[in-house]
C-alpha cells in the first residue's frame, strides 16, 4: 500500500521542482533580455548625444529644454505601454515598450543634462574621488584589488566597480572615461530589472507605473551614488519578493499535517500568498502546486541580499535587517495562528487571523488544511518561515562571499590594528528622523498617499506589509543609528533617504491607483473619471520628472568644472593643476621603468590616483582608507619621516617601514619645503575630517637616490632602487 504513496510523492517533488526550475528559468531569461535592451537603448542614446557639440549645462538652457523633450517621448512609451497591458494588445510589444521607456527615461536625464562632459556627476570632487579610484583600479586588473593600498585585500565592495572596470576594459576606455556611461548603463539596466521583478509579483499594467514612480525618485536622489542607486531602485519588489517566500501561511499550515499530495494538498484555489492575487483575478484551475513552495522567492531574495552586499554594505546590512524582520514577523504570526486554532474560543474573541493572511479570502478547503494543523505543538508553525530565512542567509553569504572573502580571511589572521572610521559621520540629517510624508512637494504628496496606504491595507494587502516592514526597518536603523552616538559612533542612517523615498514612492502609486479606483466607484462610475485620473498623474510625472536637472544642478555644474583626465574643463574655462597630470605619468613611468600598478605614490592630491591605476600610501582620509592598512599609522610615519634631517636617515625609515614604502613622493611646492595636506577624523565634530599640512624640508632630498622634477605646482620626486 506504500508503493501508491511513495511514487505519487516522487511524481509530486518533481513536478514542484520542474515547476521551479520553469519560474527561476523565465525570470532569468526575462531578465537577460531585458537588460540587453536597457543596455542598448543607453548606449544608443549616449553615443547620440556625444555626436553634438553641446553648450555647458552650467551657462545655457539648452541641454536642460532638450532633457524635457527627451522625458516626455520616454513617459510617452511609458503610457503607450500601460494602455497596451490594460486593453490586453500586443502584450509582447507592451513589455518591450515598458522597457525602452524606463531605460530611455533614464539615459536623457543624466545623459543629456552631462552630454558636453566626459565627467558624472560630482565630478572628481569630493566621494565621487575615490569612486573613480576605484573604477580605475579594477580597469586595470580584473583581480580583486584595494583601490588604494598595495597588497591589502578590498574592504569596499568591488562588485559594481569590477563589473564596470571589464565594461572599461572591453570598451578600451580609461576606467575614469567609462565612469559616466556605465554609471547611467547601470542604472537603466537596474531599473529595468526591477521592472522585471514587478511583473513576475503584480499585475503588469501596475507594474510599470510602479517602476516609473520608483526609478524617477531613485535617479533624483539616488543618482550622484551609481553604485548604490542600483540597490536602490531594486528594494521594493526585492522585500515584495522576501515577504512572498517568508510568509504563506496556508501552504504551511497544510503542509504540517498532510504531503503535499494529500487529501489536504494545495490547491491553486487556496493560495493567496502571491501579491498578484490582489490586484488580478485568481484563476483556479483542478490542479494542485501552483507555486513551488516559495523556493524560487527564497532564491531571488538571497540573491539579492548577495549582489547587495558585493554592491553597498550599508543597503545590504538594511536590506538584511528588514528580511530578518520579516522572518521573524512571519513565524511569530504563524505561531499564532497555530495557537488560535488550537484554542478555537480564544481565537473568537480576538477574531480571525487566517482571513488576513490570505488577504481576505477563506475557502472551505482552506479551513479544513488549517483544522487539521492543530495538532501537535504551536512552535512547530514558525519552523517552516525560519528555515526558509536560513535559506536566504546561505544563499546570500555564498554570493557575497565572492568580494568579501578574501578581507574576511585577511581580518581574521592579521595583526595589523584596524583604524577605519567608516561610520564616523553625522551630519544634520543623521540626527533626525527623515519625514517626507510632512514636506509641501509633489513627492510630499506622494510619499503621504504612500503611508495612508500602508496603514490602511497593511491587514489585507501583502505588498503593503512588505513595504510597510520595508519602512518600520529604515526607521528603527535611523534611531539605532542615533542611539549608537552614544557609543561613539553611527550607523550612517543619513544615507537612508533615498531607499525610504523609494519604498514610500512605491506605496504612493499602489495608493494613488487604488485611491483613484475607490474614488471612481464611490462616485458612480462617471464616464470622464479615469480620463481625469489618467491626466492628473501624466501632469504631476512630468512636474516631477522635469524638475530632476534642477535638484541635480550642484553635481551637475561640478561635473563640468571638474578638470577631467584629458585636462580639460567641460565649461571651456582654465582647468585646474589636473592638467599637468598627464606630464607627471610620463615622468613617473620614464623614471621608475615600471608599470603604474608596480608603483606607490605619496601624495595628497590623490585624483591622480582616479586617472592613473598607481598605488596610493595613504588614502584622501580615513572614512574610505582600508581597515586593515593602518590609516592613522601611516598618518603618524609620514609626520616622523617629514621631522627627520638627512637623506640617508630618510631611506632608512622608508626601507624600515612596516608597509611598502613609496617608489615616489608627489608634492606642492611650498617655500623651502614640499607639503602635503592630509587629513584627520575629527568626530563627533561635523564636518568631521580635519585638514592639515605636512611640509618636508628640501635638504631631505638631496640625494643621488632622489630624482626630483618639478612640473607645474608640483614636485615629483621618485626613488632609485
Amino acid at each position: 500500500m506504500s508503493t501508491p504513496v511513495t511514487e505519487q510523492s516522487t511524481a509530486t517533488a518533481s513536478g514542484r521542482m520542474s515547476l521551479f526550475l520553469r519560474q527561476v528559468g523565465a525570470g532569468v531569461g526575462e531578465g537577460v533580455v531585458a537588460a540587453v535592451v536597457a543596455a542598448v537603448v543607453a548606449a544608443v542614446g549616449l553615443f547620440a548625444f556625444s555626436l553634438v557639440e553641446w553648450p555647458a549645462f552650467n551657462s545655457s538652457n539648452v541641454t536642460r529644454a532638450l532633457t524635457t523633450v527627451g522625458q516626455v517621448g520616454a513617459a510617452g512609451l511609458v503610457v503607450a505601454a500601460v494602455w497596451l497591458l490594460r486593453v490586453g494588445k500586443w502584450p509582447l510589444v507592451a513589455k518591450v515598450l515598458s522597457w525602452v521607456g524606463v531605460s530611455a527615461f533614464v539615459t536623457v536625464t543624466l545623459g543629456m543634462p552631462l552630454a558636453a562632459t566626459k565627467l558624472y556627476l560630482f565630478g572628481v570632487s569630493v566621494d565621487q574621488e575615490f569612486r573613480t579610484e576605484y573604477l580605475t583600479r579594477l580597469t586595470d586588473s580584473a583581480a580583486l584589488r584595494d583601490m588604494t593600498y598595495v597588497d591589502v585585500p578590498p574592504f569596499y565592495p568591488a562588485g559594481w566597480f569590477w563589473v564596470g572596470g571589464r565594461v572599461a576594459n572591453v570598451l578600451g576606455m580609461d576606467g575614469w572615461e567609462a565612469f559616466k556611461p556605465y554609471a547611467i548603463g547601470s542604472l537603466a539596466v537596474a531599473a529595468v530589472l526591477a521592472l522585471v521583478l514587478w511583473t513576475r509579483l503584480i499585475r503588469a499594467d501596475w507594474a510599470v507605473a510602479v517602476t516609473a514612480a520608483t526609478t524617477a525618485v531613485a535617479v533624483t536622489y539616488a543618482s550622484p551614488e551609481a553604485y548604490s542607486a542600483v540597490i536602490v531602485v531594486l528594494l521594493p519588489p526585492a522585500l515584495v519578493l522576501a515577504w512572498g517566500a517568508l510568509y504563506r501561511p496556508v501552504e504551511d499550515a497544510a503542509r504540517a499535517v498532510n504531503p503535499p499530495n494529500g487529501p489536504g494538498a494545495i490547491r491553486a484555489d487556496e493560495v493567496a500568498t502571491d501579491a498578484r492575487a490582489e490586484s488580478a483575478p485568481v484563476v483556479a484551475p483542478a490542479r494542485p502546486y501552483r507555486t513551488a513552495g516559495g523556493w524560487g522567492a527564497v532564491l531571488g531574495a538571497g540573491l539579492f541580499l548577495g549582489v547587495a552586499a558585493n554592491f553597498y554594505t550599508l543597503y545590504f546590512l538594511v536590506a538584511a535587517f528588514a528580511i530578518g524582520l520579516m522572518g521573524l514577523l512571519a513565524a511569530g504570526l504563524e505561531f499564532r495562528q497555530r495557537r488560535a486554532a488550537q484554542h478555537p474560543r480564544a481565537a473568537r474573541r480576538g477574531g480571525s487571523t487566517q482571513h488576513a493572511s490570505t488577504g481576505g479570502r477563506t475557502t472551505a478547503a482552506s479551513t479544513t488544511s488549517a483544522n487539521r494543523a492543530t495538532a501537535g505543538p504551536a512552535w512547530r508553525a514558525a519552523v517552516p518561515p525560519l528555515v526558509r530565512l536560513l535559506a536566504i542567509a546561505v544563499i546570500s553569504g555564498l554570493v557575497a562571499s565572492v568580494v568579501w572573502l578574501p578581507y574576511l580571511l585577511e581580518s581574521l589572521t592579521t595583526t595589523t590594528p584596524s583604524s577605519g572610521t567608516a561610520l564616523h559621520y553625522l551630519p544634520k540629517s543623521g540626527a533626525e528622523l527623515p519625514l517626507p510624508m510632512a514636506e509641501f512637494t509633489l513627492l510630499g504628496g506622494l510619499c503621504l498617499i504612500g503611508t495612508v496606504w500602508l496603514v490602511v491595507r497593511a491587514g489585507s494587502s501583502r505588498r503593503a506589509q512588505a513595504l510597510g516592514i520595508g519602512v518600520v526597518a529604515i526607521y528603527l536603523w535611523c534611531l539605532l543609528s542615533m542611539l549608537a552616538t552614544a557609543a561613539g559612533t553611527t550607523l550612517l542612517s543619513f544615507r537612508l533617504e533615498a531607499p525610504l523615498l523609494v519604498l514610500l514612492a512605491a506605496a504612493g502609486a499602489f495608493g494613488f491607483v487604488e485611491g483613484a479606483r475607490a474614488t471612481y466607484q464611490a462616485f458612480n462610475e462617471p464616464a470622464r473619471f479615469r480620463v481625469a485620473v489618467v491626466a492628473l498623474a501624466i501632469v504631476g510625472a512630468l512636474a516631477f520628472v522635469q524638475d530632476i536637472p534642477h535638484v541635480l544642478t550642484p553635481e551637475i555644474t561640478t561635473a563640468y568644472t571638474d578638470t577631467d583626465g584629458d585636462g580639460n574643463r567641460a565649461d571651456k574655462r582654465p582647468p585646474s593643476a589636473v592638467s599637468y597630470y598627464d606630464e607627471i605619468d610620463a615622468t613617473l613611468l620614464a623614471q621608475t621603468g615600471r608599470p603604474r600598478d608596480e608603483s606607490v605614490v605619496l601624495t595628497a592630491d590623490t585624483s591622480f590616483l582616479s586617472f592613473y591605476p598607481y598605488w596610493g600610501f595613504q588614502a584622501l582620509t580615513s572614512h574610505y582608507a582600508n581597515p586593515l592598512a593602518d590609516f592613522a599609522g601611516r598618518a603618524a610615519t609620514i609626520k616622523d619621516w617629514s621631522k627627520l634631517d638627512s637623506p640617508a636617515k630618510l631611506l632608512e625609515a622608508m626601507d624600515n617601514s612596516p608597509w611598502r614604502a613609496p617608489d615616489a613622493f608627489l608634492f606642492r611646492r611650498g617655500g623651502d619645503a614640499y607639503t602635503l595636506r592630509l587629513a584627520e577624523d575629527v568626530y563627533p565634530n561635523d564636518p568631521n575630517v580635519k585638514r592639515y599640512s605636512v611640509s618636508f624640508p628640501k635638504e631631505l632630498f638631496e640625494d643621488p637616490a632622489f630624482t626630483t622634477t618639478d612640473i607645474g605646482p608640483f614636485t615629483l620626486i621618485t626613488v632609485r632602487r
